[in-house]
């Protein structure tokens, strides 16, 4: 089974972000950027890829802390990862507005970069972003801009390109829910209206989304819509001249709903030319002028040039379920819930109270359980104008749309790690990398914990089983973060020097039935409803792989600890 991990999200995006440069005998209009982590083999195939030779543009390697210093604050540790691997070549223009083409990215489009780009303050410029492997492309972005000011010898606005940062993860977040295009519409047609009419004021930015997403029948959610607001709030904050980004953002708009009259009139008053301007020296589009050869059969791949080619390729249509618990976006913008309501039944009561076997067979019940909750106080009348859409009325209070994700949100704020240390956050990123990788066999997730390369999951479990134990583990973590070792009480057994390995090693023991003489009546009837089909041999590996990974991240030998444990 195929994962798309969002941490690849952090691999892609490494590669884009401003790093170490490595001048040859360049044009100074033209940069490629290189991950420092592709093999030297793996370099020459995407610079064959973007059909260029090293002495005809500038080559800038870009490694991991480069990547960290540009995503820290913008992105979890989980997404970023460890290495550093997309690819990106760059050509500032003197008109066309963007135009973008991406090459093995999963999560973003070609779409997706152009609008974001132009709130980076960029006008115009081609670009190819590209990885010799998939992956999701969330810090692409990022690279870009980097490389974007070494070819132009234009410093970007700072406060612009951690804007433009901000939009394309939560543009990317939302695509997650009800589509690429989708997602973007919805950005792209709401930053139109903002920076077109000049809309400052938080009320009417939100009226603003709204509309936006009934027009285009798409349902957002109101936490969502909020995170959009706020995004949006800043962006109406710069001096953007909407002549600037003009044929950009009526691009985008028109790839994504594929209404380039209608669009363009409404938005802007007036028909536009549905044509992209381009360089009198068409030879020299870089978009247009790669070797597609080179990366093989099967390359999802998608450009603001030719709309058709996200769905040639599938770009459109990638699951990402598997790296990110979202479930898929289908074809008209609505999202499943089945798999969701998998992943939150574990821990969410509220659920189980609400009809649990009919939303986890029901893919549309995530409004209409809602609904049933809040019928109570709701009339008929208002159920009817939220749950058409998903979206709630543009002049109504916010609280029953905010209830309708509730689930969703719940589950997010369970685990919010906003509210650890720097260093706790850090450790338990790292943890649901390795239990990604270790639990449900995903290679990436754990070489981007082990920065092992020869590292392998030790057990295979089946997917759901997978998954039931990876978020009880990750869980029992993070509540070991939040709340403290205060409640510890020893035992005598210690292994560990840190009383959170020691509290750990208490919780895997029981989830893993490794000492009997722990008696939890609650903790053994649910983890033998999980590990039912697993044996006993499987589960003492899991338990000792899981020790031996926590223990590396607190600097402890475990070599007394595995071997006590497997007596």
């Amino acid at each position: 089974m195929k994962k798309r991990n969002m941490i690849a999200a952090l691999l892609c995006s490494a590669c884009l972000v401003a790093g170490s440069v490595n001048p040859v005998f360049a044009d100074a209009s033209k940069v490629v950027t290189l991950g420092a982590d592709l093999t030297d083999a793996q370099k020459q195939t995407m610079m064959k890829y973007f059909n260029v030779s090293s002495d005809q543009v500038q080559v800038m390697t870009i490694t991991n802390e480069d990547e960290h210093k540009h995503l820290d604050n913008i992105a979890p540790q989980s997404q970023i990862g460890s290495r550093t691997l997309s690819c990106a070549y760059v050509k500032p223009t003197q008109s066309g507005g963007i135009k973008v083409r991406t090459a093995n990215l999963n999560w973003v489009t070609g779409n997706m970069i152009a609008t974001t780009l132009s709130t980076s303050g960029v006008k115009n410029c081609e670009v190819v972003a590209a990885c010799p492997m998939e992956v999701s492309g969330t810090g692409a972005l990022t690279g870009i801009q980097m490389a974007y000011e070494k070819a132009s010898g234009e410093k970007l606005d700072e406060t612009k390109t951690k804007l433009a940062n901000q939009e394309i993860v939560t543009t990317g977040e939302l695509a997650d829910k009800v589509g690429k295009n989708e997602a973007t519409t919805v950005v792209n047609q709401s930053k139109m209206d903002v920076i077109q009419n000049g809309v400052q004021n938080a009320d009417e930015i939100q009226n603003i989304v709204i509309n936006v997403a009934e027009q285009n029948n798409i349902s957002v959610s109101q936490d969502d819509i909020d995170r959009i607001v706020s995004l949006l709030k800043q962006i109406s904050q710069q001096d953007y001249n909407y002549d600037d980004v003009k044929e950009t953002l009526e691009q985008v708009d028109a790839n994504t709903t594929g209404q380039t009259s209608s669009s363009d009139d409404t938005l802007d008053g007036e028909s536009s030319d549905e044509t992209v301007d381009v360089d009198a020296d068409s030879s020299d589009d870089i978009v247009n002028n790669v070797n597609d050869s080179i990366l093989g059969d099967d390359v999802i791949q998608s450009s603001t040039e030719d709309p058709g080619l996200e769905e040639e390729t599938g770009a459109d249509s990638q699951d990402t379920s598997n790296e990110t618990g979202i479930p898929d976006a289908t074809d008209d913008g609505t999202y499943s819930n089945e798999e969701s309501s998998d992943e939150s039944s574990t821990d969410e009561s509220a659920s189980d109270e609400s009809s649990t076997d009919e939303s986890a067979s029901d893919e549309s019940s995530t409004d209409e359980s809602t609904s049933d909750e809040n019928s109570t106080d709701e009339s008929a009348s208002d159920e009817a104008a939220s749950d058409e859409t998903g979206i709630p009325e543009a002049t109504e209070d916010t609280e029953s749309s905010e209830s309708t994700d509730g689930s969703d949100q719940a589950d997010s704020a369970e685990n919010d790690t906003s509210v650890l240390s720097e260093e706790a956050k850090n450790n338990y990123d790292k943890f649901v990398l390795f239990v990604k990788g270790e639990y449900e066999g995903d290679a990436d997730s754990l070489l981007a914990a082990t920065e092992d390369t020869e590292a392998v999951a030790t057990v295979t479990l089946d997917e759901q089983t997978a998954k039931s134990v990876a978020e009880t583990v990750e869980k029992d973590y993070y509540d070991i973060l939040k709340d403290g070792t205060e409640s510890y009480e020893a035992d005598g057994t210690e292994k560990y020097q840190s009383t959170e390995l020691n509290m750990m090693d208490q919780k895997l023991k029981k989830l893993f039935s490794i000492d009997s003489s722990q008696e939890d009546t609650e903790a053994t009837d649910v983890t033998a409803a999980i590990l039912a089909d697993v044996p006993q041999e499987d589960k003492q590996t899991l338990y000792k792989e899981t020790m031996k990974y926590l223990a590396g991240l607190y600097g402890e030998n475990t070599d007394s600890s595995e071997e006590s444990a497997a007596e």
